[in-house]
């Protein structure tokens, strides 16, 4: 089955948000750049999404005027097969992405990037009800703390672990980049 990575918000503008916090970004950066460089290597698309959002003023960091809207520093540079700009949550909106995946007869979508459980998760749920096959890459997605409803903090880490239970089985085969690598035929071997 023909596979394509797609790179979620992999972008600098993260960085300039209050609740950003670079404790977990090396590993990021390092489960990130083994999905790329494997899949460039072997041949399999990789496509860049980056998300832009009003208003259209340098004082927001993802506004293509605040110049931020531009890879996260220490992502690997690639030549990307595609690049899409979104404005909302799914990367399947109003993007193109769509249309290109189905062109290029993509069956399947290994989905990384920034943030866990809104973006990665929202474009894997979108993409698994329009019929493809999904492998989420846990390891590869990025996201930070939060503050439950109530005011209780919420840890990255139990976000990420939520995403995972809830997407395991139903919209997605939740793996790691290894295996996902070799799902797409695009593991090296040593």
């Amino acid at each position: 089955m023909k596979t394509c990575l797609i790179v979620i918000d992999a972008q600098e503008s993260f960085r300039h948000r209050p609740y950003f916090r670079p404790d977990d970004v090396p590993a990021y950066l390092a489960a990130q750049n083994a999905l790329i460089g494997n899949c460039v290597a072997a041949g399999v698309p990789v496509v860049r999404v980056f998300h832009v959002d009003a208003p259209a003023e340098a004082s927001n960091p993802f506004a293509e005027e605040s110049g931020l809207v531009r890879p996260i520093a220490g992502l690997v540079d690639f030549a990307a097969d595609a690049t899409f700009v979104k404005h909302r949550h799914s990367a399947l909106v109003g993007s193109g992405l769509e249309v290109w995946l189905t062109r290029h007869g993509i069956g399947r979508l290994i989905v990384s990037g920034i943030r866990t459980e809104q973006c990665c998760e929202t474009t894997t749920r979108h993409a698994s009800d329009l019929g493809w096959e999904v492998d989420y890459v846990l390891e590869a997605t990025l996201t930070f703390d939060m503050t439950q409803p109530d005011g209780r903090p919420l840890a990255a880490a139990d976000i990420k672990a939520r995403t995972a239970t809830v997407l395991q089985g139903r919209f997605a085969t939740v793996c790691s980049v290894d295996e996902a690598l070799a799902r797409a035929g695009a593991l090296a071997t040593a």
